[in-house]
């Protein structure tokens, strides 16, 4: 990371911990899941539906952060999505059925969703050395935190699964304090967001492409997420160790792979050509051995990268939108799919009595993604205005710091 980026205010690393730690949750329960599941006698499928809720609440949140934030304010709304993080994470380590596990699962991810949903838009509003500095940090945050969230939930998940949970409402806890001490509160946009603006901004041909595109894909990646620690069946140390491998090609695919291979090829090929490369990998992944399963998991990461970067450059600068509103109607269509696929991936084993079949479709979601890409080609390319950054993170032009304070941007997951 440039010195540039490292030399910032208490307030942007105070957000940029609570980011990491926010991130961490979204893969703390992987390495758990069949320690979950024995530990309150439930299905896979039942179990799978810790991802289901969580992200079904985010996708309909992202209709609400940016309606919320621009009302209260940047500190105040992560101040509230870390309080509901605190409070729900804490319950969900006192669950005593599975049921009440997943409702507490859904009310943290009303938390994360609020709280991600403003942190890009405070770190750039807050950094020192520019934009492009603010958001590698807050990319290289989000790397960090899915890294970082299997490897936390393996080694408190294996003396009990409920540890994770309480010990991400510490952490939480710790960031609150850490945003209350030493961010101030940040300048309130000029525009109120409407509930419906992401709605309206779907109406346009490139943003609603890339959100499909992006709906098949999540279905694949979140497959690769939630079902297959089941596939893996390891102890919580090992499959932590896989999914922490995972996620550093993740986070060094996305932060420094994925910008120059656009450089280089273009963004909408290099996505086309990841996607291809990705329903490969998990066909491999579903029909190969334990170890080919293994290294097919762990190599997913780097497809997964460059994924979320190219997308998330479409998604800031495909449209005429602002950036938070088409953000917003992005998300609110992708992550339907990260809450359908741990539904289904199970149930689709269950009905075919066959552990191949999900991956199988899986495999042909990540090819339709790349199919829409092909065919909507033109409509997602990126106006001649926009170029990425000196810095290396994709992202718009007109991305300053002075319209920071503007940019509720939802980036979740990239």
């Amino acid at each position: 990371m440039p010195s540039t980026s490292l030399r910032q205010p208490k307030a942007v690393w105070a957000t940029a911990g609570a980011s990491v730690v926010a991130f961490m949750g979204i893969g703390l329960v992987d390495p758990i899941l069949p320690s979950i599941a024995s530990g309150l006698n439930a299905t896979p499928g039942q179990v799978s539906l810790l991802f289901t809720s969580y992200f079904l609440i985010t996708a309909v949140a992202m209709l609400v952060t940016g309606f919320v934030s621009s009302r209260i304010g940047g500190r105040r709304a992560l101040l509230l999505g870390l309080a509901l993080v605190v409070v729900f994470a804490g319950l969900a380590g006192t669950s005593g059925s599975v049921g009440e596990l997943v409702g507490f699962r859904a009310g943290w991810g009303l938390g994360n969703a609020l709280f991600v949903s403003t942190a890009l838009a405070v770190i750039v509003g807050a950094a020192a050395g520019g934009s492009a500095a603010a958001i590698l940090l807050y990319e290289s945050a989000l790397g960090l935190g899915m890294a970082c969230g299997p490897l936390l939930g393996a080694l408190l998940g294996d003396a009990s699964w409920r540890y994770p949970f309480f010990g991400t409402a510490f952490l939480m806890a710790v960031g609150f304090l850490c945003i209350a001490v030493f961010l101030q509160e940040q300048p309130k946009p000029a525009r109120k967001t409407s509930l419906l603006d992401p709605i309206r901004a779907l109406g346009h041909g490139g943003l609603a492409s890339a959100a499909v595109s992006a709906f098949f894909y999540n279905y694949t990646f979140f497959t690769v997420l939630a079902f297959t620690p089941f596939v893996l069946d390891m102890s919580p140390y090992r499959s932590g160790a896989v999914f922490f491998a995972w996620g550093l090609l993740l986070a060094v695919f996305s932060v420094i792979v994925a910008p120059r291979m656009q450089r280089r090829f273009g963004s909408l090929t290099v996505l086309g050509g990841s996607l291809v490369l990705l329903a490969v990998d998990v066909l491999v992944l579903g029909y190969g051995d334990h170890t080919t399963a293994v290294v097919c998991t762990i190599l997913s990461g780097a497809f997964i990268g460059v994924n979320n970067t190219v997308y998330t450059e479409l998604a800031l600068g495909v449209s005429d939108a602002p950036r938070p509103v088409a953000s917003a109607g992005y998300n609110f269509v992708r992550w339907f799919a990260a809450a359908a696929a741990p539904f289904f991936a199970p149930r689709i084993e269950e009905w075919t009595g066959s552990l191949r079949v999900p991956f199988v479709v899986a495999a042909v979601t990540a090819v339709a993604g790349a199919l829409v890409v092909v065919v909507r080609r033109k409509s997602l390319t990126l106006p001649h205005s926009r170029i990425r950054s000196s810095g290396g993170t994709p992202m718009a032009e007109e991305l300053e710091t002075k319209h920071a304070t503007e940019d509720s941007v939802t980036v979740f997951a990239n």
